[in-house]
């Protein structure tokens, strides 16, 4: 998946908490990584982007739908546009980060200590129905796709 080219694949400073820096990722071509030691229970990023209305977001398809995060039930993020690196993180069955709503923000944790030169990684868990997006994270509870499954 390849974002607009006027986007600049750097991690911003005004989000982050620590420092981290995007490479190539044995999961899925680019991924973020952390250059310096995160203590468990902390603030690493904001998922920073364009904000958007659920009327907005709906019309966004797969796959570009990958780079929308929610907020509330009312506001969506596109961090494809104005974001924070974030959104370059790739998804995990068991992540170290988790991703936490505060207000009208989403912030994401680190779950446990993260040494230098750890990818960055959370569970995207998409609450849509649609078409399926295989996982490939290698995750021993891997659940095979980065979208909730509805029955």
């Amino acid at each position: 998946m390849k974002l607009p080219r006027s986007q600049t694949r750097r991690i911003n400073p005004k989000a982050a908490r620590f420092r981290m820096r995007i490479g190539r990722s044995a999961l899925h071509r680019q991924g973020v990584f952390a250059l310096e030691d995160i203590p468990a229970g902390r603030r690493v990023i904001e998922y920073t982007g364009k904000r958007l209305t659920l009327a907005q977001a709906c019309k966004i398809r797969p796959p570009q739908d990958i780079y929308i995060a929610w907020i509330n039930p009312k506001l969506y993020v596109d961090g494809r546009q104005q974001g924070s690196g974030a959104e370059l993180m790739n998804h995990s069955c068991q992540p170290n980060l988790v991703s936490r709503r505060v207000r009208r923000h989403l912030y994401l944790f680190s779950r446990r200590k993260i040494r230098a030169g750890e990818e960055l990684t959370w569970s995207y868990r998409y609450p849509i129905k649609v078409q399926r997006v295989p996982c490939r994270c290698g995750a021993r509870r891997c659940r095979g796709t980065l979208r909730v499954l509805l029955s």
